[in-house]
């Protein structure tokens, strides 16, 4: 069982690790213009089309992957409920990652600051998402 627990958990924190490390992936490779910097600077429909669709995104995407996990799964039994605790935590930070590269590529590709900001308001976000030993067991009811 603690050798489960401890799996998750490192499992949980490397795929959180990969998620800020995408970001700042994006992050770098906008600033040294690797990708595709104001490819629709000038071209307002297509900006304002992209724009809505990452506000709406992000709208959509926080609430949601934040009431993920409060779904009623420490009720089954152990190993069901680790399991699907593991998979709902990866779901709710795909989530969320879909948000941040998706605005992140929209500022670059538009030179607008709502993608950033969309981008900023996933990041953080994902604070409440940071993953532990000590959450997993508040969050499934499990004494140590």
């Amino acid at each position: 069982m603690e050798e489960q627990i401890k799996h998750i958990a490192k499992s949980q924190r490397i795929v959180y690790v990969i998620f800020w490390a995408v970001a700042i992936l994006l992050v770098v490779g906008g600033e040294t213009e690797l990708l595709p910097v104001g490819l629709f600077a000038d071209d307002v429909r297509t900006s304002y089309y992209l724009e809505t669709i990452g506000i709406l995104l992000t709208a959509i995407n926080i609430p949601f992957s934040m009431k993920l996990l409060t779904r009623k799964i420490d009720n089954l039994t152990f190993p069901v409920a680790l399991s699907r605790y593991a998979v709902w935590s990866h779901i709710r930070l795909g989530l969320l990652a879909i948000v941040v590269v998706y605005n992140l590529l929209c500022y670059y590709m538009t030179l607008n600051s709502t993608g950033a900001l969309c981008a900023l308001c996933a990041l953080t976000a994902s604070f409440f998402c940071l993953p532990s030993e000590k959450r997993l067991r508040n969050e499934l009811h499990i004494n140590k």
